[in-house]
């Protein structure tokens, strides 16, 4: 069977192979020791790991967090979520073919009452936000336990192989999200009053003031003094035909397996969503040696960082504005999406539909807070905080200077930290949250002389890297402040060592030399993508921020500081004076991708599934509405939306949506009821039974 391994990449290290053997329904296969069993099974090309027992509908990956049981596997003859479970020697998988049995036990189980352990401050959630709070109070030699359900730190830090925007001093902007994780940790590991538990599951919050977790397969009562929900977000779904088919899934399980795991899912892909999750996503996927074949988005423009956008147009991918996904196709995965466009009103335009063959549908339209914990603590009257996206979703650099704020609202409520905290820091953590401002027209500067950097970017964004990186001084953001769009201040001279082309996180600076030659200037531009494609001498198609080729122009010279800027090279060609200072990028996939064919008979939305788990349609729910449901719980119990096994975690909002597109008024609905237990767990776990691994 064909690895999808991914052999080399511009930014991350490949690691030594280190595989083993297991067996997918009796087939024998190698993986990676310790990768999770779902990123083992896309390696060997296997995206089908089970049928739903009610309709046989093909089940694969979806969140690739823990979230859901979609990519529900029998591991060692226990049912498992493969995404969050180690592949390990010589295990036994198989799919999940209907309704999995029960293991069989063997002999008389051992129980043991689950141990209780007091905290000063119990964290949970490891990503940006949680390791930002725990240093904080880990500096005060306050006792702090971080518990994270993965297998290592940085939450979607450990995804995101771009540089960060904000400031050096506040977020490490200009350094890579994966690197800044692991520059959290070695912080946080300093600090010898923080305790950290990785896999380790908070499933529940109950009213005694306890916070169940399960550590390892064993069941333990934390009693946190103050408790820090730090727990990130999770993504929206959409509804349409064909969304349940393996291949459609969200940015979050994209770069999970493309960044971390590094195994390419895909071959083509088509991203809904023009947020900076799916752009981000799509840049990433070309980065892999994934080629997208477009970007949708619903509103008349996109609502990420237009450097983002930018990126994605001059390597060549088409964004379509106004459209929406109408189905997805195939019968065991996905092998073609129709999308069409939206008018005013929001309804599709007839005749406008467009089919392309793809092998995934990455869905990118937002995300929601994962705050039940924070709400249901609250409830029970909890000394609770929340921060990052659990607090309010925004990106992660705000993430890290919300975590820093809670931690020192806790270490005061703790009375270990007398001084006020700083009023600015609310007003910073506000900027790093800010949306983007509206796309303004600049014209680069008239010189033609001498060297200068060229600033591309035309939207403010809390970014502000260049001005710390320039040696100089030379280079200011508008009223000094980080939103500001940058500029080279008159009357100065750049020296031309190109730190702000390297450092800039949307690979929107360029430098233009004119020293040598003022009729056909060097260029240097920003380049992250493979590098064989850049060699010197090499003819390669320049662009302009909205991806016109510009000309093609050979390779002079290829820069790369792998020790103070990795991944980014600084590719210098020499170009026209005319074109010059419109030069920004590179392109990539050399033609558009058109679409196959045109789809007129779309399935009707009504077969949209809402409740993956108990495959409830749209349709379903649009009749229990129209009978008179205005009750959340009484829905469930007239047919079972909701009831699965990821307790409401995606039909939830999508159901709500369904009631506000029928005309309902919220304020009359009332909400489903949430038991204290929000993650599934064994009952033999819940009742402290010992087998296998001990807790440590």
């Amino acid at each position: 069977m064909s690895t999808k391994r991914i052999q080399s990449h511009p930014i991350l290290d490949v690691p030594a192979e280190n595989e083993v053997a297991f067996t997918w329904n009796g087939t024998p296969l190698t993986g990676r020791d310790g990768e999770m069993i779902s990123s083992a099974l896309f390696a060997n090309d296997i995206h089908v790991f089970g049928h739903h027992h009610k309709d046989g509908s093909p089940q694969g990956l979806f969140c690739a967090n823990g979230q859901c049981s979609q990519c529900m596997v029998i591991a060692d003859d226990v049912p498992v979520k493969s995404c969050m479970t180690p592949l390990k020697k010589g295990m036994a998988v198989q799919s999940v073919e209907g309704l999995p049995s029960l293991p069989s036990v063997g002999g008389k189980p051992v129980f043991e009452p689950a141990a209780e352990k007091s905290v000063s401050v119990l964290i949970i959630g490891g990503g940006p936000a949680g390791l930002s709070a725990a240093i904080e109070l880990g500096k005060l030699g306050i006792e702090t336990l971080v518990i994270d359900d993965k297998d290592r730190l940085g939450g979607k830090l450990v995804l995101q192989t771009h540089k960060f925007f904000g400031s050096v001093e506040d977020s490490h902007a200009g350094t890579r999200g994966f690197e800044i994780g692991t520059i959290l940790e070695a912080q946080l590991r300093e600090l010898p009053s923080v305790e950290i538990w990785l896999e380790a599951t908070a499933v529940g919050v109950f009213s005694d003031g306890i916070v169940g977790v399960v550590k390892k397969n064993v069941y333990r009562k934390i009693r946190p003094e103050k408790l820090l929900v730090a727990t990130g977000a999770r993504e929206k779904m959409l509804s349409f035909p064909g969304n349940t088919l393996p291949g459609v899934y969200g940015a979050g399980a994209f770069q999970t397996l493309v960044n971390r795991d590094l195994v390419k899912s895909s071959d083509r892909v088509l991203i809904v969503g023009g947020g900076n999750v799916g752009l981000i996503a799509g840049y990433h996927a070309i980065q892999a040696g994934i080629e997208v074949v477009a970007l949708i988005e619903a509103l008349p423009q996109v609502g990420g960082y237009k450097v983002h956008a930018d990126k994605l147009m001059r390597l060549g991918v088409p964004i379509y504005t106004r459209h929406t996904v109408v189905a997805a196709h195939g019968s065991a995965h996905v092998d073609g999406v129709t999308i069409a466009q939206l008018d005013d009103g929001w309804q599709i335009i007839p005749g406008t539909h467009k089919t392309f063959a793809v092998d995934t549908v990455l869905i990118a339209v937002g995300l929601a807070e994962v705050n039940e914990f924070y709400l249901k603590a609250r409830q029970w009257g909890m000394d609770v905080y929340s921060a990052g996206d659990a607090q309010e979703i925004a990106e992660a650099s705000a993430a890290m200077f919300t975590g820093k704020i809670e931690g020192l609202k806790i270490a005061k409520a703790l009375g270990r930290y007398p001084d006020e905290i700083p009023a600015e820091w609310d007003e910073k953590a506000t900027i790093l949250k800010s949306r983007p401002g509206t796309p303004v027209h600049r014209e680069p500067p008239p010189s033609e002389e001498g060297v200068m950097p060229i600033f591309h970017c035309d939207q403010e964004v809390p970014c502000n890297p260049c001005t710390s990186v320039c040696p100089e001084g030379v280079i200011r953001t508008e009223d000094d402040k980080i939103t500001g769009l940058p500029y080279l201040v008159d009357g100065t001279k750049c020296q031309g060592c190109m730190a702000c082309v390297a450092i800039c996180p949307g690979l929107a600076v360029t430098l233009v030399d004119y020293r040598k030659d003022p009729d056909h200037p060097t260029v240097t531009l920003p380049y992250e993508i493979r590098r064989e494609r850049v060699e010197k001498g090499q003819r390669v198609p320049v662009t302009d921020s909205d991806g016109a080729i510009l000309g093609y122009y050979p390779v002079q010279r290829v820069v790369a500081n792998r020790k103070k800027y990795p991944g980014t090279l600084l590719v210098q060609v020499k170009m026209e004076r005319a074109a010059a200072k419109r030069a920004i990028g590179i392109r990539v996939q050399e033609a558009r991708v058109d679409p196959s064919t045109v789809y007129e008979n779309a399935p009707l939305p009504s077969e949209a599934v809402i409740c993956r788990c108990e495959r409830i349609t749209a349709g379903e729910i649009r009749s229990a509405i129209h009978s008179g449901v205005r009750d959340m719980n009484q829905m469930k119990a007239l047919n079972r939306a909701g009831m699965g096994a990821c307790g409401s975690k995606t039909c939830r909002p999508m159901i709500w949506r369904i009631f506000q597109e029928e005309g309902v008024d919220l304020k009359s609905v009332t909400d489903r009821v949430d038991r204290p237990l929000f993650v599934e767990v064994a009952l033999g776990t819940l009742a402290g039974e010992r087998k296998g691994e001990r807790d440590a």
